[in-house]
């Protein structure tokens, strides 16, 4: 059996077009402009140009319909640049490729800044396209120092707060690696998580444990009640973590074994008759949907 054909999306050779030939097919937002992605949009373009083409499709009179990259045609327009380079879709179809982008996660961006950096690109030239201040292009030189590798890896892909890393180096490496494996079991890598977790941590893995655990506004009897609080919680949560696989293994085991009995209708008629409510669990474990995921 051959495989089956597949027609591209788009014309194999891009071409170039007119900002004022191009036919919008949404409304940009009014505070759009004034976003903090819009303004890194304009500093990308005017150091670096155009990295991703525009999406267009053709109309009669030389037009086209603009199907995705409504920021950056207008992000050229503010920059006084009247082309643009696209590529001609062969359907008529409205679509933001944007959905589908992985947004790049902190730490993987601090690995390109590095590797720009030891190429011998200026910190000037890294700051102006992407919209950062130099300062912040020089942070990144030492953003992961003393946090241990094991850590890292465990967050390299995860969108994680800069300011959570920096939480991260309060702690030994050990500490590192648990506060890193609750956050990714969790899904959270917000700030406020990561400083609970630093308060629940024993002086004994702090990196300074004579610095004075301290939360604005909070009295120190209460903060030593959340404190222990957070031990029980995080405590529970890891115990629950490694057996969540174990339970999971146990109930998919049990379900294909109950299956089949609940197909006869004989076991289906005696449990209802004298065992109601264990065939209503049975029945429950049978049709949960939540072991396929």
């Amino acid at each position: 059996m051959s495989a089956p054909r597949l027609d591209p999306a788009f014309e194999l050779e891009g071409i170039t077009v007119r900002i004022d030939r191009l036919l919008p097919t949404r409304a940009n937002s009014e505070n759009m402009k004034e976003s903090s992605k819009f303004r890194a949009l304009l500093a990308s373009i005017r150091e670096v140009g155009i990295i991703e083409p525009l999406s267009v499709f053709p109309q009669k009179g030389g037009k086209y319909l603009l199907l995705d990259g409504h920021a950056r045609a207008e992000a050229l327009r503010e920059l006084g640049i009247a082309e643009a380079p696209c590529l001609v879709s062969l359907a008529n179809e409205g679509y933001s490729y944007n959905k589908r982008v992985n947004r790049i996660a902190p730490i993987q961006a601090n690995r390109m800044i590095l590797k720009a950096l030891d190429a011998g690109v200026p910190e000037e030239r890294i700051a102006r396209a992407l919209n950062l201040a130099v300062e912040t292009v020089r942070m990144n030189r030492s953003l992961l120092f003393t946090i241990c590798p094991e850590a890292v890896g465990l967050l390299q892909d995860k969108q994680v707060a800069l300011k959570t890393l920096a939480l991260l180096k309060k702690v030994k490496p050990l500490r590192q690696i648990e506060m890193a494996e609750i956050m990714v079991a969790a899904g959270n890598y917000s700030v406020t998580y990561a400083r609970a977790l630093v308060m629940t941590t024993s002086r004994e893995q702090l990196v300074d444990p004579e610095s004075p655990k301290k939360i604005p506004g909070i009295h120190p009897d209460d903060l030593a009640r959340i404190e222990h609080e957070m031990r029980i919680q995080e405590k529970d949560f890891r115990m629950l973590d490694e057996t969540y696989n174990e339970h999971v293994m146990s109930l998919t085991i049990a379900r294909g074994y109950l299956r089949p009995l609940l197909d006869n209708n004989r076991v289906v008629r005696f449990l209802a008759q004298n065992y109601r409510e264990f065939l209503t669990e049975f029945q429950r474990i049978v049709e949960t949907n939540a072991l396929d995921g």
